[in-house]
């Protein structure tokens, strides 16, 4: 592989969950949030809610971003213009999602740059009700992911990824092999074993009844944890949904479980 500091960056990135009590600057801030509107945008549907208040925030970070899907900015442009939005919210929200994540990811590795360390947070979508009175955000706009960030207090290894020959497919998807399935999963499972992740962070997802469990930390790890995480949580989409419509986003939802739903 070819290397220079950039590259190194990314691939030696982890997320931080401990964070020293330092406030970083205003100029620090400033220059990661430019580092971020720099991103190859489409419509620059991605805008930032921050936080500074330590005691509150997730791992008592000294910021906390809540990265938003924002259609309300562009909409008061377009009034100005005497247009009014046509497009479906389902299209829109793709887009945004496109531009709240790209601008996320240079936020990150500005802040790699500058000493800082970060950590995303997925769950933000589900606690949209919470987020919107806090911030008391008009309709229109959509909290993407949280982002912790600041100076790191550990220094964790960075987590295991896939093989490239299971990530990269040239000129055509490849029908798996067991092998290289057997591969992937050997690569993923052994890296976070080595580093006892689940272990030290006491992470395993209780099975639902009638399912026995048959492993332990000496064996659980990511392909299992991931499984399990798909197999059992959010089978109905109404939450999102819900999540949605309190942003101001119509998207409707799978015509069997909108039937199933109001019964």
């Amino acid at each position: 592989m070819i290397h220079n500091p950039i590259i190194d960056a990314m691939l030696n990135r982890k997320s931080i969950r401990s964070y020293t009590e330092v406030m970083p600057s205003d100029e620090t801030l400033e220059t990661i949030v430019r580092a971020g509107q720099q991103a190859p945008f489409a419509y620059q549907l991605g805008s930032l809610l921050l936080s500074r208040n330590q005691e509150k925030n997730p791992f008592h970070a000294p910021w906390l971003f809540t990265i938003c899907v924002d259609l309300h900015r562009f909409e008061c442009i377009m009034q100005r213009r005497g247009w009014q939005t046509a497009s479906n919210d389902l299209s829109l929200m793709v887009l945004g999602i496109q531009d709240a994540a790209l601008m996320a990811e240079n936020m990150v590795m500005a802040a790699e740059s500058l000493g800082l360390g970060s950590c995303f947070l997925g769950a933000f979508p589900y606690y949209a009700a919470d987020i919107i009175k806090e911030y008391q955000l008009p309709p229109r706009v959509f909290p993407l992911v949280g982002l912790t960030m600041g100076y790191p207090a550990s220094n964790p290894p960075p987590r295991p990824r896939y093989p490239l020959a299971f990530t990269l497919f040239e000129d055509h998807y490849p029908e798996f092999d067991e092998a290289a399935i057997e591969e992937a999963m050997h690569v993923m499972d052994e890296g976070y074993l080595a580093q006892d992740y689940y272990r030290k962070a006491n992470y395993m997802i209780d099975l639902p009844e009638g399912r026995q469990e048959n492993f332990t930390f000496e064996n659980y790890s990511w392909t299992e944890h991931i499984s399990r995480k798909i197999g059992i949580w959010q089978r109905s989409s109404k939450s999102i949904l819900r999540a949605f419509k309190l942003s101001g986003f119509k998207i409707p939802g799978h015509r069997r479980e909108r039937k199933l739903d109001s019964q």
